[in-house]
């Protein structure tokens, strides 16, 4: 296992430089100069060539891509993700300050699509064919269809503005106040879980719908066993595989999502940072803010693909 973990590692760390390198040729290539984003529109026209020119050098961008890309890289594996062009502050710290932000809304709402998507599919799958089958399988169906911004737009109006139930923005610390904190999550969660709750749904049902016709789960009916020895000792498990992929999955998609429900939200995250960083062409943090998620994407991989052998002991790893 120490191999295959150490060979994942190896992938995911060519993986990672591969995006690095794609974000950091692609924001330079979007038109716009982040220099002229630091003085007004009157200095753009009283500033020189010579002076714009001196604020390139203090910034490193008069040099040539390549050498930019590996001092950016070299400031990495020296713990420095750089400086932003436009607040002039270290890129990490306030990655760090807001990247928690982003976990606890992520998490919040891949545990939401989790414990409610995977049992909702279960009981689909064991009452195949019913009214209950009928009704979860038809809101996963709009669950997968509705946009995350638009369900926020929409939840923004009637929660907030038209019932005055719900904050309609911003976020407060649990430590500060947890029943604020947590009525502000409310609707981004909702938004974010959405999808998952659909998927896990669509997956666990097709998934149980499988294993539930293989011949030892027949046999362990024959046995006499109750529904819940069966459904839970024996089918679940292997049930669970693909479902397992496709959380991974959701947990990234939940990580790129937070960007959209941030913004919407007004929540002082790492998504919301991205989207203003990239609006300003601030270079350094949207390559801070890409690498951080393309790492934990790249850890949540090789997490699940060892969860595998502890699901299914038949899976060995080589």
């Amino acid at each position: 296992m120490a191999t295959y973990i150490f060979r994942r590692l190896l992938v995911g760390v060519l993986v990672l430089i591969i995006v690095s390198i794609v974000v950091f040729i692609a924001m330079r290539i979007l038109p716009g100069d982040p220099i002229y984003m630091l003085i007004t529109e009157t200095e753009s026209k009283e500033f020189t060539e010579q002076q714009i020119a001196q604020l390139k050098q203090q910034f490193g961008l008069d040099k040539p891509l390549a050498v930019q890309y590996f001092n950016w890289l070299k400031g990495i594996f020296e713990g420095d993700l750089g400086n932003s062009i436009i607040h002039r502050a270290p890129v990490a710290g306030e990655i760090i300050r807001r990247l928690p932000i982003t976990l606890h809304l992520g998490i919040a709402a891949y545990l939401v699509g989790v414990c409610i998507g995977i049992p909702a599919g279960i009981l689909c799958a064991i009452r195949r064919g019913k009214v209950i089958d009928t009704i979860v399988t038809t809101f996963s169906n709009l669950g997968i269809t509705i946009p995350a911004f638009w369900l926020g737009l929409m939840m923004i109006y009637f929660f907030g503005l038209y019932l005055r139930w719900l904050p309609v923005q911003g976020y407060t610390s649990p430590f500060t106040d947890f029943v604020l904190n947590f009525r502000q999550l409310i609707m981004p969660v909702i938004c974010l879980a959405l999808f998952p709750i659909a998927s896990n749904t669509r997956q666990t049902r097709s998934s149980m719908l499988e294993v539930m016709r293989q011949d030892y789960i027949r046999t362990a009916w024959s046995k006499g066993l109750r529904e819940r020895v069966v459904i839970i000792r024996h089918a679940l498990k292997n049930g669970l595989i693909p479902v397992l992929t496709l959380s991974a999955m959701g947990f990234s998609m939940i990580i790129g999502g937070s960007v959209v429900i941030e913004t919407v939200f007004n929540i002082p995250g790492m998504g919301r940072l991205a989207v203003t960083a990239i609006i300003n062409h601030d270079y350094p943090y949207v390559q801070g803010i890409v690498l951080i998620i393309s790492t934990f994407v790249m850890f949540t991989n090789i997490l699940v693909d060892l969860a595998y052998g502890w699901i299914d002991p038949r899976i060995r790893f080589s």
